[in-house]
C-alpha cells in the first residue's frame, strides 16, 4: 500500500481516505469486468442505448473514485474514455470494431494501473499512444487517420473537449458546513486541481469560516448530481449546498462571514418565488399538493430556496435518481467479508460437526424414556448443525459465471491472433462450486479452451471445404451430477486423430498398439511432453499443458474424461467434488476398521448370497444384481485389514458408482449415515492408494474416506 499512500493521500486534513482504498479497488475491478463484458457483447451494427449508457457509467464511476483518491493517471485515461463513450451514447459517432479494441486495451491498461496503485510493484504503465488513439477516435475518422500518422508526437487536447464545457458553464455558489474542522473544505479545492475538466473554484470567505460554514464560487459544466457525488467523498452530503450564484452571493445582510462589499449589494429578493412543487416533477410521489410555498421564517432554511430557480433537464433527473436507488439497494443487500474469516468459520463448523457426532454416538445407549429431554435436545442439535453447515458452506459457493466470464475476452484475442472465427457458448453459469476449487480450476480450464481454439477449430476456409459453418463453436458448460460438478469443454473442430496419436506415441517410445481402445488412445495426450502440434508457437506445441491439467485436477479429487470423433469435434469433461470441506458419507465396518463412502456415490446395499457370486478367470469375482453382473471388491483384501474373529464372513455388499462404472464393495456391516469433515491425508501423512481423505469420528478414531473412482478403475484392470 506504499504506492497508494504516496500518491493518493494528498489531503492534509479531514478524513483519512486510505481506509477506503480497498473498497475502491474492488469496485473498480467489478466495473472493469462489467465494462469488458458489455464491450464484448456489443453489437456495433445496432448498438443499444442502454448498453452504451452502462459502459459510460462504468468508466465514469472509476474516474470519479480515482480522482478523489488522487490516482491522476487512472483519472486521465478514464476521462478520455468518457469523452469517446459520451459521443457514442449521444450518437455523435458510430461504434466501430477499432473503437471496441481500443476501449478493451484501455481497460487492460486501467487494470494494470490499479494493480500498481494497489501495491503490485509493477512499473508505471505507459499510456501515451493509447490516449492519442482514443482522442483521435473521439475527434472523428479524419482526426483518427491524422493521429495514426503522427502517433509519436504528443497530442494536443482535442477541440471538442476544450470547447464543449465552456458552452455550458454556469456559476454556482457552494456552501459547506457546519464543519467541526473548517480546513476540511480545502480538500474540495484540491479536488478541482486534480480533475482539470471539473472547472474552477475560489473561496468567497477568504478562507475564514463563519459559524463553521465555508463558501465558494464554482464555475463548472458538470451536473449537480456529479458534483455532489465527488464532494461527498470529503464531506457528508448533508453538509453540502449548491445554489445559483447571484447578487449578494446568497448572504443575508449582517451575517458573519459576509465578503467585503457584500453589505452594499442589492437586498435579496423577498417576494416569494413560485415553486412548482419544491423541485418535484409533476405527479411525482411525495410532491406537495400546492404549488405555492410560504417563505420560511428561518433564514438558514431559506438559504437553499434559490436552488429551485436552477432548471435541470427533465430527462436526466429521473435517470440519475433511479440509478442511485438501484445501487443503494445493492449496497444494502451485500457485504464484503475477508476470505480468511469465512475459512475460519468453516473450520469452526467442521469442529462443531465432529463434536455433534461424538455426542450422538455417546447418547445411543441412553434410555430415551429416562433422558427424554436430553435426547430431544441432541436431535435438535443434529438438525441445527446440519442447517448451519449448509448455510456456511453456501457462503463459499461461487457461481461458475465468475470463471466463464474471463474466457470471451481471451478467446476473442486468441482467435484474432490465429486468424480464426470462433464463437463461445456457455451453459450452466449459475452452477455453484466451492471457492477453493474455483481458484484452482481456472488455469486448467484456460488451457483446455486455448487447446480447443488452437488445435480443434479449423481455419475458416477448411471448415467451409468440409461443409461446416465458417465460424467454429466452443461450448463451456457446467452441471451437477450426484455429488459432483461436471465441467465440459466441447468444440466442433477437427477432433483427435487416432492414427496420428498412435504414430506420435510410437515416435516417443510409448507403447501404443493399434488395437488400443479409443479411451486409451485419447489418454495418450496426457503423457508428459506429448504434443500433436506440427510447429511450436507462442500458443502451443511445446508439449507442456495437458499432463499438468490432469495432475492439477487429480490433486483436487477430480477426473478428466475425453471423447472425440475425428472431423466432428472433441469433448473434455472435468468431474470435481462440490466441496473439499464437509460431505455426507456412509460409514461401513470391515473388521475393527471403519471406512467412509461418499453418499453421492452409493447406489444401494444388499445381503449377499453365495450363489449370486461367481468366480471368473481364477481370481476375479462378480456378483449378479438383477440382470447385471458387476465386479466385486473385498475391502478386507484391498486394505489388508487384520482379522481377530476368524469365523465371521463378510455378507453385505454396497454398490457404488463413479466414472461411468459400478462395483460392489464387500463389507462386514453398515454403521450408518453421517456428515464428515474431510481432512487432507496427503498433507498430514502421505498419498494412500484408493483413499481420498480422512475424517475424525465421534469416538475420536480416524476413518479413511474411500476414493470410489479409484476403486472403479481398479476393477477395470
Amino acid at each position: 500500500m506504499a504506492e497508494t499512500t504516496s500518491e493518493g493521500s494528498g489531503s492534509g486534513a479531514g478524513i483519512d481516505l486510505s481506509q477506503f482504498y480497498q473498497v475502491f479497488f474492488e469496485e473498480a475491478g467489478e466495473n472493469l469486468q462489467r465494462m469488458e463484458q458489455l464491450l464484448l457483447e456489443l453489437d456495433i451494427t445496432a448498438a443499444d442505448d442502454e448498453e452504451m449508457n452502462a459502459i459510460f457509467r462504468c468508466a465514469h464511476s472509476i474516474k470519479g473514485g480515482a480522482a478523489t483518491f488522487g490516482f491522476s493517471d487512472v483519472a486521465e485515461l478514464t476521462h478520455e474514455m468518457e469523452t469517446l463513450l459520451d459521443k457514442l451514447r449521444r450518437h455523435e459517432l458510430q461504434p466501430t470494431l477499432t473503437m471496441v479494441d481500443v476501449l478493451l486495451a484501455a481497460g487492460d491498461a486501467l487494470r494494470a494501473q490499479l494493480g500498481r496503485h494497489q501495491g503490485s510493484g509493477a512499473d508505471v504503465v505507459e499510456t501515451t499512444e493509447l490516449l492519442i488513439h482514443i482522442r483521435a477516435l473521439a475527434s472523428g475518422e479524419a482526426a483518427a487517420a491524422a493521429a495514426m500518422v503522427a502517433a509519436a508526437a504528443p497530442a494536443p487536447a482535442p477541440a471538442p473537449a476544450a470547447v464543449e464545457p465552456k458552452a455550458g458553464t454556469r456559476e454556482l455558489e457552494l456552501r459547506v458546513g457546519p464543519l467541526s474542522d473548517p480546513a476540511q473544505a480545502d480538500n474540495l479545492i484540491d479536488l478541482f486541481k486534480e480533475i482539470t475538466d471539473l472547472g474552477t473554484i475560489e473561496p468567497l470567505d477568504k478562507g475564514q469560516a463563519a459559524d463553521g460554514m465555508r463558501r465558494f464560487r464554482v464555475v463548472t459544466s458538470s451536473a449537480d448530481n456529479d458534483l455532489m457525488d465527488l464532494f461527498t467523498f470529503h464531506v457528508s452530503r448533508e453538509q453540502v449546498q449548491i445554489v445559483p450564484f447571484g447578487p449578494g452571493y446568497g448572504f443575508h445582510r449582517g451575517n458573519p462571514g459576509v465578503p467585503d462589499g457584500a453589505e452594499a449589494q442589492t437586498e435579496p429578493q423577498v417576494t416569494p418565488v413560485r415553486d412548482p412543487g419544491y423541485g418535484f416533477f409533476d405527479n411525482a410521489p411525495g410532491a406537495p399538493s400546492t404549488a405555492h410555498a410560504a417563505a420560511p421564517a428561518d433564514p438558514v432554511a431559506a438559504a437553499p430556496e434559490p436552488a429551485v430557480a436552477a432548471p435541470a433537464p427533465a430527462p436526466a433527473r429521473p435517470a440519475a435518481r433511479q440509478e442511485k436507488s438501484s445501487s443503494g439497494g445493492l449496497d444494502s443487500t451485500t457485504i464484503r467479508v475477508a476470505v480468511e474469516k469465512v475459512d475460519q468459520l468453516i473450520n469452526l463448523v467442521g469442529e462443531l460437526v465432529i463434536t455433534q457426532a461424538m455426542l450422538a454416538q455417546n447418547s445411543r445407549d441412553l434410555d430415551p424414556v429416562v433422558y427424554q429431554q436430553l435426547v430431544a435436545g441432541l436431535n435438535d442439535l443434529d438438525r441445527n448443525t446440519r442447517d448451519l453447515q449448509e448455510a456456511v458452506m453456501s457462503i463459499r459457493m461461487i457461481p461458475m459465471s465468475t470463471v466463464f466470464s474471463r474466457f470471451p475476452r481471451m478467446l476473442r484475442d486468441l482467435a484474432s491472433k490465429l486468424g480464426k472465427k470462433v464463437e463461445l457458448v456457455t451453459q450452466g453459469e449459475a452452477t455453484e462450486l466451492d471457492k477453493g476449487l474455483i481458484e484452482k480450476i481456472t488455469d486448467p480450464l484456460t488451457h483446455l479452451v486455448r487447446n480447443s481454439c488452437d488445435h480443434g477449430i479449423e481455419m475458416g476456409a477448411d471448415r467451409l471445404a468440409h461443409g461446416k459453418p465458417e465460424t467454429g463453436t466452443i461450448m463451456l458448460s457446467a452441471s451437477h451430477q450426484g455429488g459432483s460438478i461436471v465441467i465440459e469443454v466441447r468444440d466442433d473442430g477437427r477432433g483427435l486423430s487416432r492414427d496420428k496419436l498412435i504414430r506420435k506415441a510410437c515416435e516417443r517410445g510409448i507403447d501404443a498398439p493399434d488395437g488400443m481402445a479409443d479411451a486409451d488412445v485419447w489418454g495418450l495426450i496426457f503423457a508428459p511432453g506429448f504434443s500433436t502440434a506440427e510447429q511450436v508457437t507462442d500458443v502451443s506445441g511445446r508439449g507442456v499443458g495437458m499432463d499438468v491439467v490432469k495432475k492439477n485436477i487429480t490433486s483436487l479429487g477430480g477426473t478428466v474424461e475425453i471423447d472425440s470423433a475425428e472431423g466432428y469435434g472433441m469433448s473434455v469433461k472435468v468431474r470435481l467434488p462440490l466441496t473439499l470441506a464437509i460431505m455426507d458419507g456412509m460409514s461401513v465396518g470391515v473388521g475393527d476398521e471403519v471406512y467412509i463412502l461418499p453418499l453421492a456415490s452409493v447406489v444401494e446395499s444388499f445381503q449377499v448370497n453365495d450363489d449370486t457370486v461367481k468366480t471368473i478367470g481364477g481370481t476375479g469375482r462378480v456378483v449378479q444384481v438383477r440382470e447385471e453382473y458387476m465386479p466385486v471388491i473385498e475391502l478386507e483384501r484391498v486394505f489388508e485389514v487384520p482379522r481377530f474373529d476368524f469365523e465371521r464372513v463378510s455378507s453385505i455388499m454396497v454398490v457404488v458408482e463413479a466414472e461411468g462404472g459400478r462395483v460392489a464393495l464387500l463389507v462386514d456391516e453398515l454403521l450408518g449415515q453421517q456428515q464428515v469433515v474431510v481432512k487432507n491425508l496427503e498433507a498430514n501423512y502421505r498419498k494412500v492408494q484408493d483413499v481420498s481423505g480422512a475424517t475424525i469420528m465421534g469416538d475420536g478414531r480416524v476413518a479413511l474416506i474411500l476414493d470410489t473412482g479409484s476403486l472403479v478403475r481398479r476393477s477395470r484392470h
